[in-house]
């Protein structure tokens, strides 16, 4: 009956064995497809990655682009308190009596004859060629325009915190990346030195099966986990290549764009981030709050505008015109007019009124959505201090477990050696000497990212940040 088992045991694992060589074999020839030749990857620190981030990440144009039309829409508003004034060239025909008879009066080529009954009622064609200057000037409109250039003003302002958000937002993709792809190379490693101890456990095994120490299950299982690591290379490899790509990315380069990290991940020693100082700083600091302060601001103003449309309101207006019977100037007169102009609407059927409560609406809106963000902050902050604090933590347990997992692998190893312990129990250490490594790295990836992070949400991101300069 043992032999049967035995005799199941290593049917499965050859099996097993020739189907995962196979996956290996495959994923290797494709890996070893001959690559064009590449240029020497130029050096690049987390620092000159933010500074080319800030300057080409597309994301940054556009809120930069929506600054200017921000910026635009000032001068727009304030253009209104200065007076307009037109030109115009006017050539016109005809012999509608009206017409005939005040062109010849504008002309100032108006006799006694054109009051002859048959030339008033059907006079003959005549042209006019008239020029025209004109001008008005809003004197005063119950105070609108300046409460619409104020409007502006806070709205460029919200463009402008909008901006500065975008940028921190934009730091904090590029440390990760920037992190990530130190992580994936230290991944890497891990994974190349997980292969070469796989292969060491194989050739071991060997040896002892070519001695008849082990059976052969012994050796297949040694085997089995060598593929398996060599896959793991292969996804290690991969994964190095694709965050280079988020980086490229994220500092909005071409994606194909080859840099090299002049920096190595490994633990750094940050400022201990207190968390009522850090809720108050994002309180205040934060750009996207004050991004909606502006806009409650802005709303505010466009209710007093709304307002002023209940009052009066005063026009000046004036022009000079000449008519001439031909293009030639001569020969014809000029003319001009100005006045002074009061308007007060008395009934509209109520739109004013519609729009008065449309805009205490949206006022009210705005308030809302500021204490809506407000708690939004604080969580935002609570949660990054957390996810830092448990980086910290599982940064030292990690750092304690690579020393325990490399003892137990050097033991295990020597009690296979002797014969006093199974294959089982020594791929059982190399597995947990492969984790703690992993486990490690990976925190130390997550502890810089979660500092990152917590300065995101406190508003305080930017190229000085401790995280960010060395």
């Amino acid at each position: 009956m043992r032999t049967n088992l035995r005799n199941q045991l290593r049917s499965r694992l050859r099996a097993r064995l020739r189907f995962v060589l196979a996956a290996v074999a495959v994923l290797a020839l494709w890996q070893a497809a001959p690559a064009q030749p590449s240029a020497e990857p130029a050096a690049l620190t987390l620092l000159q990655a933010v500074k080319i981030a800030l300057e080409k990440n597309p994301l940054r144009k556009v809120a930069l682009a929506d600054t200017k039309v921000a910026s635009a829409d000032i001068r727009e508003a304030r253009s209104v308190f200065l007076p307009r004034l037109t030109f115009s060239e006017t050539a016109t025909r005809g012999n509608d009596p009206v017409y005939v008879f005040g062109s010849e009066l504008r002309q100032q080529l108006f006799t006694s004859a054109d009051l002859a009954l048959n030339k008033l009622n059907t006079p003959t064609p005549i042209g006019n060629f008239s020029t025209r200057f004109g001008g008005t000037w809003s004197l005063f409109d119950s105070f609108a325009n300046w409460h619409g250039m104020n409007r502006a003003k806070q709205m460029n302002d919200a463009a402008g915190h909008q901006l500065g958000r975008t940028e921190q937002e934009i730091v904090y993709r590029v440390v990760d990346s920037y992190y990530g792809v130190l992580l994936a190379a230290k991944q890497l490693k891990v994974a190349e030195q997980a292969a070469k101890t796989s292969q060491s456990i194989m050739d071991r095994s060997q040896a002892r099966f070519d001695s008849g120490l082990v059976v052969e299950s012994d050796l297949l299982t040694a085997k089995v986990r060598m593929a398996g690591r060599q896959q793991e290379l292969i996804r290690a490899r991969n994964n190095l290549d694709l965050a280079r790509a988020q980086l490229s990315t994220a500092m909005g380069v071409p994606v194909d764009s080859v840099f090299q990290p002049s920096e190595a991940l490994a633990e750094r020693t940050l400022p201990v981030p207190v968390l009522e100082e850090v809720e108050r700083q994002a309180l205040t600091l934060r750009p996207d709050l004050k991004r909606i302060h502006s806009e409650e601001a802005a709303q505010q103003q466009s209710v007093a505008i709304a307002k002023s449309a209940f009052g009066p309101r005063v026009n000046a207006f004036a022009g000079w015109e000449m008519d001439d019977p031909t293009f030639v100037a001569g020969g014809g007169g000029n003319n001009w007019l100005g006045g002074v102009e009061v308007q007060f609407d008395i009934f509209q059927g109520g739109a004013k009124r519609a729009e008065l409560s449309r805009e205490r609406a949206l006022e009210e809106r705005v308030t809302a959505m500021k204490q809506v963000a407000t708690d939004a902050v604080r969580l935002e902050v609570r949660r990054a201090y957390y996810n830092l604090d448990s980086a910290r933590q599982e940064l030292e347990v990690a750092r304690a477990a690579i020393a325990q997992a490399q003892e137990s692998l050097r033991i295990n190893q020597d009690r296979y050696e002797g014969g006093l312990t199974t294959i089982t129990d020594l791929l059982g250490a190399e597995e947990a000497t492969r984790r703690s490594q992993a486990d490690y790295w990976e925190a130390v990836y997550r502890f810089h990212t979660s500092y990152a992070n917590l300065e995101l949400a406190s508003g305080a991101l930017n190229p000085q940040s401790p995280v960010v300069t060395p």
